[in-house]
């Protein structure tokens, strides 16, 4: 037989208060009404007694919220590169006693569209539409409150954007090697040598070639990757090896790093006895390639809180409109990169 839920006057008669009281006491709004506090210590000892819990529905209806928001990606939820992006958003709306509801689209722009009628629909306060790989999207129209994640809308939008800030992980991978007296003979693998050069749509790509051409660290040369993936990084670095011996290499994502890893050792080439090797995104790979490998770190955590923070402070009307939160991309310093003699 299933318990009967206990209601607010319930609570009311057993801590002794009006049952005005009592719903001021569990909104937090006690104090701000000069309820004292030993009231308000008899009503929360009663609610933790009697297990009472508010009824969801009835404070969004005086409220006019219903304490919950949606998470829309295309491949985030069923990725296991990009889970903590998810227990960032997780977390973060926990700590504010949100509820999150999540719907993943494959991609697909009929599904998303389908996913956020349905949050629309259920009354979701607020909506973070985000990317497994940062990219620009066309934002759909009549969205209401919120944010992007790993996204830059194509045309502007009011939106605000949270992106891992690319640019300045590209200076950071330019200057683990400057720091360790690499200042020619360093070569791209991915993307490059100009921003025209890169996969197609790859907002991580132009933003990292930025950052590396910002210090100053003069580039011999670089390959192409159509995709990043260690096939790719593999055949790119072989046809450089061809031509060229260079003292380092950044490779522009680890999978790269997989790949050119493999063609220095058909070569005979140690890594980082004759190569040094900077990479990005700290996939778990790298630290199990030996050497381990020297990366930038994709913030997937911190892009999920922060997220969810820009989507509160935005309904609070405290962000810019079109506002872009950049994330820092910390350093992974490992065995890949060495001194240059």
């Amino acid at each position: 037989m299933s318990r009967r839920r206990v209601t607010l006057a319930d609570l009311a008669e057993a801590a002794g208060v009006s049952r005005t009281t009592a719903s001021l006491v569990m909104t937090g709004r006690g104090r701000e009404l000069r309820i004292s506090h030993d009231v308000e210590q008899r009503v929360l000892r009663a609610a933790d007694e009697l297990g009472y819990r508010p009824n969801a529905v009835s404070v969004g209806l005086r409220t006019g919220t219903t304490r919950t928001i949606g998470f829309v990606s295309d491949t985030v939820a069923t990725s296991h590169l990009a889970g903590d992006m998810i227990k960032g958003a997780l977390e973060a709306a926990r700590e504010r006693g949100v509820m999150l509801f999540i719907g993943e689209s494959e991609g697909d722009p009929e599904l998303e569209r389908g996913l956020l009628h349905a949050m629309q629909d259920r009354q979701v306060d607020g909506i973070i539409l985000a990317a497994m790989f940062t990219r620009t999207i066309k934002v759909p129209k009549d969205i209401g409150p919120a944010v992007l994640l790993n996204a830059l809308p194509r045309p502007a939008s009011g939106l605000p954007s949270i992106v891992p800030d690319e640019i300045e992980a590209g200076r950071s991978a330019a200057r683990v090697l400057l720091d360790a007296g690499h200042h020619d003979e360093v070569y791209v693998i991915g993307a490059g040598p100009t921003l025209q050069d890169v996969p197609a749509d790859s907002v991580a790509a132009v933003e990292r070639l930025i950052g590396i051409r910002e210090t100053g660290l003069k580039i011999a040369g670089a390959r192409v990757c159509p995709d990043w993936q260690p096939e790719h990084g593999l055949a790119a670095t072989r046809a450089l090896l061809a031509d060229h011996r260079p003292r380092a290499l950044i490779c522009l994502n680890d999978r790269v790093a997989i790949g050119a890893y493999q063609a220095l050792a058909e070569a005979g080439l140690s890594v980082p006895g004759d190569v040094s090797v900077v990479s990005f995104d700290d996939h778990p790979i790298a630290s199990w390639m030996w050497p381990k490998l020297t990366t930038v770190a994709l913030p997937h955590y911190e892009l999920g809180r922060k997220a969810v923070e820009v989507l509160f402070a935005q309904m609070a009307g405290e962000v810019e409109p079109g506002q872009v939160f950049r994330v820092p991309m910390p350093v992974r310093h490992r065995e890949s990169v060495v001194a240059r003699a």
